[in-house]
C-alpha cells in the first residue's frame, strides 16, 4: 500500500466593511487585495485561498450573507475525505497594537453601538438553541502552533479568549456553529489598525497566517 496523498487545505477569508467610528476598516482592504498579493508572493503548496468576501458589518441582518457565504465553502465535486475546509474570519480591534488569534466566540451578543444595520442587542443570545448567554465555542484550529508559527516568521501576535460582544463575536460563533456541523474548522483574528501596523505589513501578516493554518491542520 502506498502513502496516502496529503489532505489539502483550502481557507475562504472573510472581512468586514465599515463601521461605528471605524470609516476605513483594514480587514476590508486586506481581503479585498489578498488574491491579488499571494498570486505575486505565492503560498505553500499546502494551501489553496478560496473565496474572499467583505460582509457587511452587522449581526442578525448581515446573518444570511454569511450563511450564504459559507455554504459556497462547500463544493460537491471535492473529495471531502482528502480535503480541510477552513474558514478564517478577520475583524478590527482599533485598541490592539499586535494581531490577535482569538480562541472562542460567547453566545452573547451585547452591542456597544448600533451596527450597520441600526440593530443593537443587550445581552441577547447569539443562538438561542445553544443556552444561554454564558455558552462558550472553542475554533478547533491547532491556536499555540499557529502562534508559534508565526512568532517564528517575526510577526507580533497574540492569543486571546475575548473578541468582545459585538459583531466579530457574532459571526465567528454562527461560524464555529457551522464549521461543527459541516466538519470545516473555523478561526478569528483580529488586526489593528494600518496606523498601528502598515498595510503591508499586515498583507504578509495574513499570507503567513494561510501558511500557518494549514501547516497545523
Amino acid at each position: 500500500m502506498g502513502s496516502e496523498a496529503p489532505r489539502r487545505v483550502t481557507i475562504h477569508v472573510t472581512g468586514f466593511k465599515k463601521f461605528h467610528g471605524v470609516a476605513q476598516n483594514p480587514t476590508e482592504t486586506i481581503v479585498t487585495n489578498l488574491k491579488n498579493y499571494v498570486e505575486k508572493r505565492g503560498l505553500a503548496p499546502s494551501v489553496t485561498l478560496g473565496s474572499c468576501v467583505v460582509l457587511e458589518a452587522a449581526g442578525d441582518g448581515a446573518l444570511p450573507m454569511l450563511y450564504k457565504v459559507m455554504e459556497s465553502g462547500i463544493s460537491g465535486e471535492n473529495d471531502s475525505s482528502n480535503e480541510q475546509v477552513v474558514w478564517l474570519h478577520l475583524g478590527l480591534n482599533s485598541g490592539l497594537v499586535k494581531f490577535a488569534i482569538e480562541q472562542q466566540a460567547v453566545n452573547e451578543a451585547t452591542f456597544r453601538c448600533p451596527d450597520e444595520l441600526g440593530w443593537q442587542p443587550q445581552q441577547l443570545p447569539i443562538v438561542l438553541a445553544d443556552g444561554g448567554i454564558s455558552r462558550t465555542r472553542q475554533t478547533c484550529c491547532s491556536v499555540e502552533a499557529i502562534l508559534q508559527f508565526l512568532q517564528k516568521d517575526g510577526h507580533t501576535v497574540t492569543i486571546s479568549n475575548d473578541g468582545g460582544r459585538y459583531v466579530c463575536n457574532y459571526a465567528y460563533y454562527h461560524s464555529l456553529r457551522f464549521a461543527e456541523q459541516k466538519g470545516h474548522k473555523s478561526l478569528f483574528v483580529h488586526v489593528p489598525l494600518f496606523s498601528k501596523i502598515k498595510e503591508e505589513a499586515q498583507m504578509e501578516f495574513v499570507a503567513a497566517l494561510l501558511e500557518a493554518i494549514a501547516s497545523t491542520c
